[in-house]
């Protein structure tokens, strides 16, 4: 078998991309960024309806050292943080966006 076969081993591109993906909020965090833009914390809170400050801050820190979001502070009082998707992050969309469309067609409520 080659790398390019071997599904779910420690080399999985798949298992890779669930370990930064993974989870409940991160593709609905990084969806709303994508469709409003450079987003501030409570903006965010307020879009992706359901989740807490807790998971939310715990979210947005994984995706920044995963390299999927930037998080820009400002010296301003009170201090303002914007976070956006990098390049790597963006370059998932139409993937997330594909399986929002499958999920829309195939699953019933």
């Amino acid at each position: 078998m080659t790398k390019e076969k071997e599904i779910a081993t420690t080399i999985c591109g798949l298992r890779k991309t669930l370990a930064i993906l993974g989870g409940k909020w991160k593709i609905l965090i990084i969806c709303t960024i994508d469709e409003m833009g450079v987003m501030r914390y409570n903006e965010l809170k307020k879009k992706v309806t359901g989740i807490t400050n807790t998971m939310l801050a715990h979210s947005l820190h994984e995706l920044e050292q995963d390299g999927m979001v930037i998080r820009r502070q400002y010296p301003e009082i009170p201090v303002r943080v914007e976070y956006e998707l990098t390049e790597r992050c963006r370059s998932i969309i139409p993937i997330l966006l594909e399986l929002k469309e499958w999920g829309e067609k195939n699953i019933s409520e």
